[in-house]
């Protein structure tokens, strides 16, 4: 097969990982940096250019989105769509996904567990904010932040009502989310290929810090998640329409809650955690379901 593999930094781990998979098993992998490509719309067949070279003859894309250029990329996923061509997450999938509050809106919608959520943009009124939170402590949330950056804890009361004060002060909206705290500081990545959760890990935040995320300090290892779990994160999977996931969950008295749906997980820290072969079975997907595609089209390889 060739395969396209979207992304702006093709020497990350991630990446670098899932060249080597394609490769090792015999396809013909080009990195294609997204934001440096052209679209060709108007004409009667739909093309992708790319430092004036034609991208033809793909069976597979690899969509490796930064949040920050979602909406480019996602358009040229849809550009690769129009053309035929198998893309491992859809369009429609990955912008569902970045947008944290249509996110959680099509979870609730679907009955799968969440924290206590309330979205805002400017209120005057806090103290119904955290209120409706379920009361402090309260976790508050940029709703475009990513990695840990734009994560708030309001310990006490008159803090967060001062945090959600700030932020509305900038112009912004955010999410404010129930503090769990029988997660202990802890919450569970599950990645999600093709229906199945084929690696788990428990990540927990450094001393003295709530967020739990790898690029923050915080430390992994892997997790034996329960059926209950195991099924909260396939079905998350499924209500964002995402082939390839990875699945942000805290355990909580209730059952898992789940925080996140990222359609572009970072593959170093579950492989190192589980010793998993993530990028090998992401390729092992690929070439399943691409063929499938091809069938289902018409086209040949």
């Amino acid at each position: 097969m060739k395969i396209a593999l979207l992304c702006r930094s093709p020497q990350l781990y991630s990446h670098q990982r899932l060249i080597a998979a394609a490769r090792l098993r015999g396809h013909e992998i080009d990195p294609v940096n997204h934001i440096r490509c052209t679209l060709d719309i108007a004409s009667a067949r739909p093309r992708v250019h790319c430092n004036g070279r034609l991208l033809d003859g793909y069976d597979a894309v690899i969509p490796r989105i930064g949040a920050s250029v979602t909406f480019y990329g996602t358009a040229v996923v849809r550009q690769f769509e129009m053309m035929g061509v198998y893309c491992v997450n859809p369009s429609i999938a990955i912008s569902r996904s970045r947008d944290k509050l249509r996110s959680l809106q099509i979870l609730a919608r679907k009955g799968i567990g969440l924290p206590a959520t309330v979205f805002a943009h400017r209120t005057s009124n806090p103290e119904e904010v955290v209120r409706l939170a379920g009361g402090a402590p309260v976790v508050v949330k940029l709703l475009e932040g990513t990695q840990g950056i734009g994560v708030v804890l309001g310990e006490t009361e008159r803090a967060a009502e001062s945090i959600i004060e700030a932020f509305g002060g900038v112009n912004t909206n955010i999410l404010v989310q129930e503090y769990v705290a029988e997660a202990r500081g802890e919450d569970i990545r599950c990645i999600v290929i093709g229906g199945r959760v084929v690696a788990s890990m428990i990540r927990r935040g450094k001393e003295g810090e709530f967020r739990s995320n790898l690029h923050r300090g915080g430390s992994a290892r892997p997790a034996r998640i329960s059926p209950a779990e195991r099924r909260t994160a396939i079905a998350a999977a499924k209500a964002m329409g995402l082939n390839v996931c990875g699945v942000d969950m805290l355990r909580a008295a209730r059952g898992p809650l789940v925080l996140e749906v990222n359609s572009s997980p970072g593959l170093e820290g579950i492989e190192q955690a589980t010793g998993v072969d993530v990028a090998g079975k992401i390729v092992e997907f690929i070439e399943k379901s691409a063929k499938q595609g091809r069938k289902r089209t018409g086209r040949t390889a």
